[in-house]
């Protein structure tokens, strides 16, 4: 590595370079903070030696700039004045260690072997991030459609704040997308978005992985666990498909909303924790409140901001775009020269109403793409029933027909009709919460 070492005193300086040098490492001297960030100006380095007293100088005060002329410089803070408040100070200043005299080689050799192992995991990381960007689309959160910008530009505004948020919609819409955005414009984006799939695991499993459980509290407990409250410390804890959360877990949740304490399963000890909760839903939780199976005061504390994401059938402006952003991003990722649908294809995505919403969407782009023998995809290579006829309902006032498929078939078209749920809303002379029961109720 290319190591510059800052310290005032010319004897160590030669001792710690002949140590460094023995173990094949690049190393540039500087006496004093000019002379240091004189090197770093014009130099790449890896690691600094940093002593705390540099003559009249506080080496930590220059702490600060040494990171600003080279970001990820690792900084080692060496002193003859070792105290755990020195530490820490350096620590908070961004050191990444701190190695007291008088120290040897062998000491230098583990931190500098530290600062390599942190390297590498920063390069995996690294790594990790490109390969998720080159297997998911990146997020196109810019939109033409009134309703689902008012909807961002609500969530964007409430995202700096602590205010917890509900957000609502049918699978698919992209609930957990927004959330991520909230979470990175949030003044917690450094720290992790942490998510609990509430659906996913019995009540008992989803206590121990949302709240982590200590060693022996059940069977097969041989250690213990944090908990994603605990990972998620500092951050934002995202609880996906709340409607779905267990009734023994919902007075623990609420808890943890109003009080920010938890326990482990398994532990009397009361934690503390500071987190921020976002929330999603596509079941309609007023209804669940009323048959019982949902706390009120819970939904009361969720819903501080209730934003509710359309469907795509709702969002015919961004379709389009959202088409060709996922074909250009499919074809390339499989290296095929496609550059667009054939006039059937397009019509019939246009058409066709998404009821799993950009969930679907993706999944039959990238399978058109695959399939795609041509430079344009067909209908033939989008799946079956996406190009099908739908037949429509026949209304009929006195006709054949029961008061529920009347009902049915008349909100179905309102809604293909209209530009956003509130509009359909207002034609139907209901407000949206009994709209959507009754969609949930009908199914679409």
């Amino acid at each position: 590595m290319n190591i510059l070492l800052i310290d005032d005193d010319p004897g160590l300086r030669k001792s710690i370079r002949m140590a460094l040098e023995t173990m094949n490492h690049k190393v540039t001297e500087a006496r004093d903070s000019s002379e240091a960030l004189d090197n770093l100006a014009h130099g790449l380095f890896d690691v600094a030696f940093l002593d705390v007293r540099l003559g009249k100088e506080r080496g930590l005060d220059v702490l600060p700039d040494l990171l600003r002329l080279t970001p990820g410089l690792a900084v080692v803070v060496i002193t003859a004045y070792a105290t755990i408040e020195i530490a820490v100070d350096a620590m908070r200043r961004g050191a990444i260690d701190f190695l007291p005299k008088p120290f040897t080689p062998a000491e230098i050799r583990i931190v500098l072997d530290r600062v390599s192992r942190l390297r590498r995991l920063q390069s995996h990381v690294e790594e990790l991030e490109e390969r998720v960007k080159s297997i998911f689309p990146e997020v196109d959160l810019e939109t033409d459609e009134p309703s689902m910008r008012q909807a961002l530009d609500l969530a964007f505004r409430a995202a700096p704040t602590e205010a917890t948020i509900l957000l609502r919609g049918e699978s698919g819409t992209g609930k957990g997308v927004v959330a991520r955005a909230i979470h990175a414009r949030s003044q917690r984006s450094e720290a992790p978005f942490v998510t609990v799939h509430c659906p996913s695991l019995s009540a008992d499993l989803l206590e121990s992985e949302m709240f982590g459980h200590a060693r022996g509290a059940f069977t097969g407990a041989v250690l213990e666990t944090l908990g994603k409250v605990a990972v998620a410390e500092g951050g934002t804890l995202f609880l996906d498909e709340i409607g779905d959360l267990p009734p023994a877990l919902q007075p623990k949740l609420l808890r943890l909303l109003q009080d920010k304490q938890y326990e482990r399963v398994g532990e009397a000890r009361t934690r503390l924790c500071n987190i921020r909760i976002l929330a999603a839903t596509n079941r309609d939780l007023q209804a669940a409140v009323a048959a019982g199976t949902f706390r009120e005061d819970l939904l009361y504390r969720l819903n501080v901001f209730e934003i509710f994401l359309p469907p795509l059938r709702q969002r015919r402006k961004d379709l389009e775009t959202l088409i060709d952003h996922l074909l250009q991003f499919f074809a390339r990722q499989n290296g095929k020269g496609i550059k667009g649908f054939t006039a059937e294809a397009r019509a019939a995505v246009m058409k066709y109403p998404w009821p799993g919403n950009v969930r679907e969407l993706r999944n039959a782009i990238e399978r058109g793409v695959i399939l795609a023998t041509s430079p344009e995809v067909g209908l033939a290579e989008l799946p079956a029933q996406i190009g099908a006829e739908r037949p429509q309902p026949v209304m009929e006032v006195g006709g054949a027909m029961t008061l529920e498929q009347l009902e049915s078939a008349h909100i179905q078209r309102v809604l293909e009709n209209g530009s956003s749920l509130e509009e359909a809303s207002e034609i139907l002379g209901i407000d949206p919460s009994t709209l959507y029961r009754k969609r949930k109720r009908y199914g679409f």
